[in-house]
Protein backbone atom coordinates (compact mmCIF):
# COMPACT_ATOMS: atom_id res chain seq x y z
CA UNK A 1 0.00 0.00 0.00
CA UNK A 2 1.49 3.40 -0.86
CA UNK A 3 0.63 6.15 0.83
CA UNK A 4 0.85 9.58 0.92
CA UNK A 5 -1.95 12.00 2.95
CA UNK A 6 -4.45 9.59 2.79
CA UNK A 7 -6.29 9.96 5.41
CA UNK A 8 -9.43 10.68 3.87
CA UNK A 9 -9.96 6.93 2.65
CA UNK A 10 -7.74 5.18 4.50
CA UNK A 11 -9.32 3.76 7.41
CA UNK A 12 -12.43 2.67 4.84
CA UNK A 13 -10.17 0.79 2.69
CA UNK A 14 -8.29 -0.87 6.06
CA UNK A 15 -11.65 -1.72 7.24
CA UNK A 16 -12.24 -3.59 3.93
CA UNK A 17 -9.14 -5.63 4.63
CA UNK A 18 -10.19 -6.63 8.59
CA UNK A 19 -13.92 -7.54 6.90
CA UNK A 20 -12.61 -10.12 4.78
CA UNK A 21 -11.48 -12.43 8.25
CA UNK A 22 -8.67 -13.95 6.59
CA UNK A 23 -5.27 -14.28 8.99
CA UNK A 24 -3.17 -14.66 6.19
CA UNK A 25 -2.84 -11.53 4.71
CA UNK A 26 0.68 -9.55 5.27
CA UNK A 27 0.19 -5.51 4.69
CA UNK A 28 3.09 -3.44 3.76
CA UNK A 29 2.16 0.27 4.19
CA UNK A 30 4.51 3.01 3.24
CA UNK A 31 3.93 6.59 4.09
CA UNK A 32 5.71 9.36 2.79
CA UNK A 33 3.16 11.99 4.47
CA UNK A 34 4.47 14.98 5.62
CA UNK A 35 2.94 13.59 9.12
CA UNK A 36 1.76 10.95 10.48
CA UNK A 37 -1.58 11.11 10.49
CA UNK A 38 -2.07 8.31 8.37
CA UNK A 39 0.62 6.38 10.49
CA UNK A 40 -1.66 6.69 13.40
CA UNK A 41 -4.73 5.43 11.79
CA UNK A 42 -2.79 2.16 10.40
CA UNK A 43 -1.99 1.62 14.22
CA UNK A 44 -5.61 1.96 15.12
CA UNK A 45 -5.79 -1.95 13.08
CA UNK A 46 -2.11 -3.70 14.30
CA UNK A 47 -4.28 -5.45 16.68
CA UNK A 48 -6.61 -6.88 13.52
CA UNK A 49 -4.23 -6.89 10.60
CA UNK A 50 -0.74 -7.96 9.82
CA UNK A 51 0.29 -4.46 8.98
CA UNK A 52 3.78 -3.31 8.90
CA UNK A 53 4.39 0.41 8.64
CA UNK A 54 7.19 2.29 7.02
CA UNK A 55 7.94 5.95 7.22
CA UNK A 56 9.50 7.07 4.18
CA UNK A 57 9.00 10.56 3.78
CA UNK A 58 12.10 10.56 1.18
CA UNK A 59 9.71 8.59 -1.26
CA UNK A 60 7.05 9.95 -2.87
CA UNK A 61 6.44 8.49 -5.92
CA UNK A 62 3.88 5.90 -5.46
CA UNK A 63 5.91 3.08 -8.18
CA UNK A 64 8.68 3.54 -5.72
CA UNK A 65 7.23 3.16 -2.67
CA UNK A 66 5.60 -0.12 -4.46
CA UNK A 67 8.96 -1.28 -5.44
CA UNK A 68 10.15 -1.06 -1.64
CA UNK A 69 6.92 -3.09 -0.56
CA UNK A 70 7.21 -5.90 -3.14
CA UNK A 71 10.90 -6.30 -1.98
CA UNK A 72 9.99 -6.73 1.26
CA UNK A 73 7.00 -8.80 1.49
CA UNK A 74 7.27 -12.62 2.55
CA UNK A 75 4.94 -13.95 0.24
CA UNK A 76 4.77 -15.47 -3.45
CA UNK A 77 1.86 -14.02 -4.97
CA UNK A 78 1.25 -9.85 -4.43
CA UNK A 79 -1.43 -7.29 -4.87
CA UNK A 80 -1.42 -3.54 -5.13
CA UNK A 81 -4.36 -1.29 -3.22
CA UNK A 82 -3.97 2.09 -2.85
CA UNK A 83 -5.14 4.18 -0.05
CA UNK A 84 -8.59 4.86 -1.55
CA UNK A 85 -9.34 2.17 -3.26
CA UNK A 86 -11.03 -1.18 -1.27
CA UNK A 87 -11.53 -4.87 -1.01
CA UNK A 88 -15.08 -6.39 -1.71
CA UNK A 89 -16.42 -9.32 0.40
CA UNK A 90 -14.83 -12.49 -0.03
CA UNK A 91 -11.90 -10.99 -2.12
CA UNK A 92 -9.25 -13.12 -0.28
CA UNK A 93 -11.32 -16.32 -0.76
CA UNK A 94 -11.62 -15.60 -4.29
CA UNK A 95 -7.83 -14.86 -4.89
CA UNK A 96 -6.94 -18.22 -2.63
CA UNK A 97 -8.72 -19.89 -5.69
CA UNK A 98 -7.16 -17.91 -8.70
CA UNK A 99 -3.68 -19.10 -7.31
CA UNK A 100 -5.31 -22.72 -6.27
CA UNK A 101 -6.10 -23.17 -10.29
CA UNK A 102 -2.96 -21.53 -12.06
CA UNK A 103 -0.46 -21.00 -9.52
CA UNK A 104 2.17 -20.55 -11.94
CA UNK A 105 0.47 -17.30 -13.65
CA UNK A 106 2.97 -14.00 -13.72
CA UNK A 107 -0.26 -12.28 -13.42
CA UNK A 108 -4.17 -12.54 -12.90
CA UNK A 109 -6.63 -9.61 -14.36
CA UNK A 110 -9.84 -9.05 -12.99
CA UNK A 111 -12.43 -6.44 -13.29
CA UNK A 112 -13.31 -3.89 -10.73
CA UNK A 113 -16.50 -1.62 -9.52
CA UNK A 114 -16.15 2.06 -9.82
CA UNK A 115 -17.10 3.78 -6.77
CA UNK A 116 -17.58 7.80 -5.75
CA UNK A 117 -15.45 9.88 -3.32
CA UNK A 118 -18.51 8.76 -1.39
CA UNK A 119 -18.80 5.03 -1.71
CA UNK A 120 -21.40 5.06 -4.09
CA UNK A 121 -21.05 2.11 -6.71
CA UNK A 122 -20.90 4.29 -10.05
CA UNK A 123 -19.99 1.59 -12.67
CA UNK A 124 -17.97 -1.32 -13.35
CA UNK A 125 -14.92 -1.44 -14.90
CA UNK A 126 -14.42 -4.89 -16.94
CA UNK A 127 -11.20 -6.18 -19.28
CA UNK A 128 -12.27 -7.30 -22.96
CA UNK A 129 -11.56 -10.81 -22.23
CA UNK A 130 -12.83 -14.23 -22.00
CA UNK A 131 -12.51 -15.91 -18.50
CA UNK A 132 -9.04 -18.47 -18.41
CA UNK A 133 -6.15 -18.29 -20.02
CA UNK A 134 -4.85 -16.02 -22.30
CA UNK A 135 -2.46 -16.10 -25.09
CA UNK A 136 0.18 -13.42 -25.03
CA UNK A 137 -0.96 -11.76 -28.56
CA UNK A 138 -4.28 -11.42 -27.24
CA UNK A 139 -3.80 -9.57 -24.65
CA UNK A 140 -1.41 -7.73 -26.07
CA UNK A 141 -2.78 -6.68 -28.95
CA UNK A 142 -5.72 -5.01 -26.55
CA UNK A 143 -4.19 -3.60 -23.85
CA UNK A 144 -1.96 -1.73 -25.86
CA UNK A 145 -4.88 0.31 -27.19
CA UNK A 146 -5.81 0.98 -23.87
CA UNK A 147 -5.01 0.09 -20.00
CA UNK A 148 -8.17 -1.65 -19.36
CA UNK A 149 -7.18 -2.90 -15.71
CA UNK A 150 -7.42 -1.22 -12.46
CA UNK A 151 -4.62 -1.35 -10.27
CA UNK A 152 -6.35 -3.24 -7.17
CA UNK A 153 -7.61 -5.92 -9.44
CA UNK A 154 -4.72 -7.85 -10.95
CA UNK A 155 -2.90 -10.77 -8.60
CA UNK A 156 0.84 -11.50 -9.77
CA UNK A 157 3.76 -13.25 -8.56
CA UNK A 158 6.50 -11.85 -6.47
CA UNK A 159 9.14 -13.64 -8.70
CA UNK A 160 7.44 -12.18 -12.15
CA UNK A 161 7.24 -8.78 -10.83
CA UNK A 162 10.69 -8.57 -10.03
CA UNK A 163 11.58 -10.56 -13.12
CA UNK A 164 10.36 -7.51 -15.31
CA UNK A 165 12.10 -4.75 -12.95
CA UNK A 166 8.83 -3.95 -11.24
CA UNK A 167 7.59 -0.77 -11.89
CA UNK A 168 9.11 2.32 -14.10
CA UNK A 169 9.55 5.48 -11.61
CA UNK A 170 9.47 7.51 -14.58
CA UNK A 171 5.74 6.69 -15.15
CA UNK A 172 3.62 8.34 -12.51
CA UNK A 173 0.67 8.09 -14.75
CA UNK A 174 0.96 4.75 -16.89
CA UNK A 175 3.20 2.68 -14.79
CA UNK A 176 1.23 -0.08 -14.01
CA UNK A 177 0.22 0.02 -17.95
CA UNK A 178 3.54 -0.38 -18.36
CA UNK A 179 3.97 -3.18 -15.60
CA UNK A 180 1.12 -5.39 -16.98
CA UNK A 181 2.49 -5.75 -20.84
CA UNK A 182 5.53 -6.49 -19.28
CA UNK A 183 3.75 -9.28 -16.98
CA UNK A 184 2.02 -10.32 -19.94
CA UNK A 185 5.06 -11.29 -21.87
CA UNK A 186 6.69 -12.73 -18.75
CA UNK A 187 4.76 -16.03 -18.37
CA UNK A 188 0.51 -17.18 -18.67
CA UNK A 189 -2.19 -14.60 -18.00
CA UNK A 190 -5.36 -15.62 -16.88
CA UNK A 191 -8.56 -13.35 -16.54
CA UNK A 192 -11.20 -13.88 -14.03
CA UNK A 193 -14.33 -12.22 -14.37
CA UNK A 194 -15.26 -12.03 -10.55
CA UNK A 195 -15.48 -8.26 -9.72
CA UNK A 196 -13.72 -8.48 -5.79
CA UNK A 197 -12.32 -5.38 -5.50
CA UNK A 198 -13.38 -1.09 -6.24
CA UNK A 199 -11.62 1.24 -7.45
CA UNK A 200 -12.72 4.66 -6.29
CA UNK A 201 -13.01 8.18 -8.77
CA UNK A 202 -12.87 11.43 -6.99
CA UNK A 203 -11.07 15.25 -7.91
CA UNK A 204 -8.27 14.43 -5.58
CA UNK A 205 -7.31 11.14 -7.11
CA UNK A 206 -3.72 11.40 -8.71
CA UNK A 207 -4.94 10.79 -12.52
CA UNK A 208 -7.31 13.76 -12.22
CA UNK A 209 -4.86 15.92 -10.17
CA UNK A 210 -1.93 15.46 -12.80
CA UNK A 211 -4.08 15.00 -16.10
CA UNK A 212 -4.20 18.62 -15.49
CA UNK A 213 -0.86 19.14 -17.21
CA UNK A 214 -2.24 17.84 -20.47
CA UNK A 215 1.33 17.50 -22.12
CA UNK A 216 2.64 15.26 -19.57
CA UNK A 217 -0.63 13.42 -19.02
CA UNK A 218 -0.18 12.42 -23.06
CA UNK A 219 3.92 11.91 -23.32
CA UNK A 220 3.00 8.72 -20.32
CA UNK A 221 0.71 7.53 -22.68
CA UNK A 222 2.66 8.08 -25.81
CA UNK A 223 6.09 6.44 -24.09
CA UNK A 224 3.87 3.06 -23.19
CA UNK A 225 3.01 3.03 -26.52
CA UNK A 226 6.16 3.40 -28.00
CA UNK A 227 7.88 1.20 -25.78
CA UNK A 228 5.88 -1.88 -27.26
CA UNK A 229 5.03 -0.69 -30.78
CA UNK A 230 8.28 -3.30 -31.96
CA UNK A 231 7.39 -5.78 -29.76
CA UNK A 232 6.54 -9.15 -31.34
CA UNK A 233 3.77 -9.68 -28.42
CA UNK A 234 1.01 -8.54 -30.41
CA UNK A 235 -0.55 -7.50 -33.55
CA UNK A 236 1.76 -4.73 -35.52
CA UNK A 237 -0.70 -3.84 -37.71
CA UNK A 238 -1.47 -0.29 -39.10
CA UNK A 239 -5.27 -0.68 -37.15
CA UNK A 240 -3.99 -1.26 -34.06
CA UNK A 241 -1.63 1.72 -33.53
CA UNK A 242 -4.46 3.86 -35.23
CA UNK A 243 -6.76 2.88 -32.28
CA UNK A 244 -3.61 3.11 -29.89
CA UNK A 245 -3.15 7.00 -30.87
CA UNK A 246 -6.99 7.30 -31.56
CA UNK A 247 -7.22 6.15 -27.59
CA UNK A 248 -4.27 8.92 -26.61
CA UNK A 249 -6.50 11.90 -28.18
CA UNK A 250 -9.62 10.59 -26.42
CA UNK A 251 -7.79 10.00 -22.91
CA UNK A 252 -6.78 13.54 -23.19
CA UNK A 253 -9.93 15.14 -24.34
CA UNK A 254 -11.34 13.17 -20.74
CA UNK A 255 -8.43 14.32 -18.82
CA UNK A 256 -9.07 18.20 -20.03
CA UNK A 257 -12.91 17.70 -19.30
CA UNK A 258 -12.00 16.68 -16.42
CA UNK A 259 -10.18 19.79 -15.60
CA UNK A 260 -12.92 21.99 -16.77
CA UNK A 261 -11.14 22.88 -20.15
CA UNK A 262 -11.69 21.42 -23.67
CA UNK A 263 -8.58 21.01 -25.32
CA UNK A 264 -7.99 18.67 -28.21
CA UNK A 265 -11.64 17.79 -29.32
CA UNK A 266 -11.06 17.96 -32.96
CA UNK A 267 -8.09 16.03 -32.90
CA UNK A 268 -10.17 13.45 -30.59
CA UNK A 269 -12.68 13.09 -33.52
CA UNK A 270 -10.36 13.03 -36.79
CA UNK A 271 -8.27 10.10 -34.94
CA UNK A 272 -11.50 8.28 -34.41
CA UNK A 273 -13.16 8.68 -37.42
CA UNK A 274 -9.95 8.25 -39.39
CA UNK A 275 -10.22 4.51 -38.38
CA UNK A 276 -11.70 1.70 -40.24
CA UNK A 277 -15.85 1.20 -38.74
CA UNK A 278 -14.32 -2.62 -37.67
CA UNK A 279 -11.39 -0.85 -35.57
CA UNK A 280 -13.92 1.32 -34.73
CA UNK A 281 -15.96 -0.88 -32.84
CA UNK A 282 -12.95 -2.57 -31.74
CA UNK A 283 -11.69 0.41 -29.99
CA UNK A 284 -14.87 0.84 -29.02
CA UNK A 285 -14.34 -2.37 -27.32
CA UNK A 286 -10.72 -3.23 -25.76
CA UNK A 287 -11.16 0.89 -24.19
CA UNK A 288 -14.01 0.03 -22.14
CA UNK A 289 -15.05 4.38 -22.94
CA UNK A 290 -18.64 4.02 -22.27
CA UNK A 291 -17.72 2.20 -18.84
CA UNK A 292 -15.66 4.55 -18.14
CA UNK A 293 -17.04 7.78 -18.92
CA UNK A 294 -20.72 6.82 -17.71
CA UNK A 295 -18.95 5.82 -14.03
CA UNK A 296 -17.45 9.38 -13.76
CA UNK A 297 -20.37 11.59 -14.98
CA UNK A 298 -22.31 9.45 -12.52
CA UNK A 299 -19.68 10.28 -9.87
CA UNK A 300 -19.47 13.78 -10.79
CA UNK A 301 -16.57 14.15 -12.26
CA UNK A 302 -17.98 15.08 -15.81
Amino acid sequence: MPVHAGEGFLAATLDSLVAQFDDGIEIILIDSSPDEVCLEIGRRYAHKLHIQLIRRPDIKPWTEKTNVGVSQARSDHIVMLHQDDLWLPGRVKSMRQWISAAPGAAVQFAPTAIIAEDGRRVGAWRCPLEAGPIDTGTICSRLIVQNFVSVPAPLFRRDAFIGVGGMDNSLWYTADWDLWLKLAQHGPVIYNPEVTAAFRVHGKSLTMSGSRNLADFVDQMEIVVKRYASKSCYETSPATHAMADASIAINAVLASAAAGKAEGVFSAIRSFLSLRPVSMLRYLHYSRLLERVLSRVRAGLL
